[in-house]
């Protein structure tokens, strides 16, 4: 698709340049011609994707087992940024979902990951609005974000999801940066029961050095889930913690979650770098408040091997355990085997 953009902006340099000739009466120079053409080029929007495949093995203790090849979320994107001032540029995002793992019964672009258009400035800080990855999980939710197939991972239990969001981010101050998004639900919104709701996050994140701080906080306002149609666990506020430091080519990462009357969560990341090959391993705990929910544990490894800037292939490893219906298992754990290789541009 570049390769098309690309003769597509020759062509629109060749013809406005041939029309320059005919109303000038004098042909532009080649330095010209090469300055138009690289001012159009620069201008033009960015498109990227990537196609993910994966096949993996699940062993559920004392039951079934399954194998299957899937499609891990492929996408293509497209994104461009401006000048609006000195110092203030303008800038928009959209990414769609397609599964390249399946051709029979397959719709092409099929699902929505993010989109959104926003104003941003080294005095200003940033403003964006759309659907986009929250404040809270930016700040707070690594482990369950790092894992390719993450599929037993645990993530924390914050409601107010990626979409309807005003976000804002200020420009740091010796590091600290301070961050807050709001969710806007209004009349007949079918998220929300047809009832207007304004859920929020709020969060602060410092980096000095080698180390990085967060914290930050999710309202959890509405009855139900942003991006699930199912019933709200409580309306409690969820609150999280996070420390990484990165040593040389070693990250280590702890992080703390809690929502009031439903869980506690831990989790500890460490993540190595040789060369071309990253190894990573994370523990995972979670503890419910409500005694029909099932505590578990999850071991989570991974091997990672980058063939080039632009492939890589990876294994990972889950073990998971926890109470007699862990994960939805019906079962007291499982294990699963993930293979998978990632080509994106």
């Amino acid at each position: 698709m570049k390769k098309t953009l690309l003769a597509t902006a020759i062509a629109a340099v060749a013809f406005s340049g041939s029309v320059m000739a005919q109303t000038s009466g004098t042909a532009p120079s080649a330095d010209s011609r090469a300055d138009e053409l690289a001012a159009r080029i620069d201008s033009m929007p960015e498109v990227y994707g990537n196609i993910q495949f994966a096949v993996v093995h699940q062993n559920v203790e004392d039951g079934s087992s399954s194998i299957g090849h899937y499609d891990n979320g492929s996408t293509i994107g497209v994104k461009h940024s401006h000048q609006i001032t000195s110092g203030l540029e303008g800038f928009f995002k959209a990414e769609l979902e397609f599964n390249a793992d399946d051709k029979a019964d397959n719709d092409g672009l099929n699902a929505f990951d993010e989109a959104y258009i926003g104003v941003r400035g080294d005095q200003f800080g940033q403003l964006w609005v759309g659907s986009d990855d929250s404040t809270y999980e930016r700040a707070i939710d690594e482990i369950a974000n790092y894992f390719e197939y993450a599929a037993m991972n645990i993530g924390g239990s914050y409601e107010t999801g990626e979409g309807d969001l005003i976000q804002y981010m200020t420009p740091s101050f010796s590091g600290l940066k301070l961050h807050a998004a709001v969710q806007f639900n209004g009349d007949g919104d079918a998220r929300t029961g047809g009832e207007k709701s304004y859920p929020y996050q709020i969060a602060a994140t410092y980096e000095i050095d080698a180390l990085e701080l967060a914290v930050a906080m999710d309202s959890n306002d509405g009855n139900t889930t942003y991006s699930k149609s199912v019933p709200s666990n409580s309306n409690e506020n969820t609150y999280g913690l996070r420390a990484s430091y990165d040593l040389d080519d070693l990250r280590i990462t702890g992080q703390y979650q809690t929502r009031g009357d439903f869980y506690d969560s831990y989790g500890v990341f460490a993540a190595y770098s040789m060369g071309p090959n990253v190894f990573a391993a994370a523990v995972e705990q979670i503890s419910y408040d409500e005694a029909d929910e099932v505590d578990g544990t999850v071991l989570t490894v991974q091997a990672l091997h980058n063939l080039s800037s632009n492939m890589y292939l990876y294994v990972e490893g889950y073990y998971g355990t926890g109470d007699d219906d862990f994960a939805g298992t019906g079962s007291d754990g499982a294990q699963d085997v993930a293979v998978g290789g990632v080509y994106y541009f």
